[in-house]
């Protein structure tokens, strides 16, 4: 008995330590989340980036499972991969992303799938400077085909810019960041509940296109 439970220690062990190694923690808290996000953020800023694995032993690894650290939902643009912005690898980051970060109720399932499943406790909306959603919303008339479901999601963030002083685009991209924050904040049953039990965390966060910085909210 003895041996089979040493064994089960050492086993424990080692797969905590290959986590640590490929830069997730087991059960890692939001608030660490949001610093290792921020911290990678920095290097890709400064251009001193990670030694990420993601040879062959870091794929085989992932076929055991998934442990991603954070959620990130961020939008389509191909000025803004989250995985490149905050410098992370194969398996750190569970990526939701669609045009303007407008969240759907399939988007909101890919979410509810990473907190209750995956055990994930940041959830990090990401809007951009220059979103061509947002300014197309703020441009307004006929919008084609399906465009037409981002923009009637992303119009009551700009009309609450439109009440404010400064730039209608930025102040436009921060109130949809805000306002999707606060919708998942108010998500039920399953991101709602746990918020309330301090088990997860939503923040916005704005990327700078020039810079590469992301400004957390």
């Amino acid at each position: 008995m003895f041996k089979k439970l040493s064994v089960f220690i050492v086993a424990m062990v080692l797969l905590m330590s290959t986590a640590l190694a490929n830069g997730t923690e087991v059960g890692v808290n939001a608030d660490t989340a949001k610093q290792m996000l921020i911290d990678g953020n920095q290097r890709f800023v400064t251009e001193k980036h990670a030694d990420i694995n993601i040879g062959q032993m870091r794929r085989e690894e992932l076929t055991k499972g998934q442990h991603p650290f954070a959620i990130v939902v961020s939008c389509s643009d191909s000025r803004v991969p989250p995985e490149l912005v905050f410098d992370e690898g194969l398996g750190d980051l569970f990526v939701i992303r669609t045009a303007g970060e407008v969240v759907d109720d399939v988007a909101l399932g890919s979410i509810e799938y990473a907190v209750e499943h995956l055990g994930v406790k940041l959830v990090v909306v990401l809007g951009h400077e220059e979103c061509g959603a947002v300014k197309a919303t703020i441009a307004g008339g006929e919008v084609p085909g399906h465009i037409v479901a981002i923009a009637k999601a992303i119009t009551p963030a700009v009309n609450q810019a439109k009440m404010k002083k400064g730039d209608l685009l930025s102040n436009s991209v921060k109130a949809n960041v805000d306002m999707i924050v606060a919708k998942l904040n108010a998500s039920e049953p399953i991101i709602k509940e746990k918020i309330e039990k301090d088990h997860v965390k939503v923040v916005g966060a704005v990327y700078e296109l020039q810079t590469g910085k992301v400004v957390f909210r």
